[in-house]
């Protein structure tokens, strides 16, 4: 088993408290039977990956960025939590469309008025995607993928955010 560490970029802002390990699983589903490429088990510090993964070295990245910000996401805390939430609250009244990644793209999209009004699960796992899609859009080294639909005036606030929140330090995970 490798570490996560070894798959994400050395451009990535994250202090490693504890190792993450990988796993390459065939046939990973969420919870409701669909497809994906990754999970991660934050609990256990474990991320699984789909083997395809390996012979392409770019989504490998984006996918291992995205994944190891789970971590990070959990361990951010509740005010930086809640301004990355106002970020995209406010993208949301500007009537912003697509995002950085489908993970969050996916989640956007199914939302209703009173998700956000009522901060529902539903919300706040799509703030949390937005988060790591975000992230990945950052640090995985890609410049264009066909999954960064955001307006480049919305992308910008996000680098703003953070940009401010490693001049506080690095993301832990």
């Amino acid at each position: 088993m490798r570490r996560l560490r070894s798959v994400v970029p050395t451009v990535a802002p994250i202090e490693w408290d504890r190792p993450i390990r990988i796993q390459f699983r065939d046939s990973l589903a969420t919870p409701s039977g669909g497809e994906v490429h990754a999970a991660s088990h934050l609990r256990n510090r474990i991320v699984m990956l789909d083997p395809a993964l390996r012979s392409d070295r770019p989504e490998l990245s984006r996918i291992a960025v995205h994944e190891a910000f789970h971590f990070a996401w959990l361990r951010l805390g509740n005010p930086a939590r809640r301004s990355f939430e106002l970020v995209l609250a406010a993208e949301r009244k500007r009537r912003a469309r697509g995002e950085l990644g489908w993970s969050a793209e996916s989640r956007k999209l199914a939302l209703r008025a009173t998700d956000v009004r009522n901060r529902t699960r539903a919300w706040r796992e799509y703030v949390c995607e937005s988060f790591c899609d975000t992230a990945a859009w950052l640090y995985a080294g890609l410049r264009q993928h066909p999954e960064f639909t955001l307006a480049p005036r919305f992308s910008r606030q996000r680098r703003a955010w953070f940009e401010h929140q490693l001049e506080r330090g690095k993301f832990l995970t």
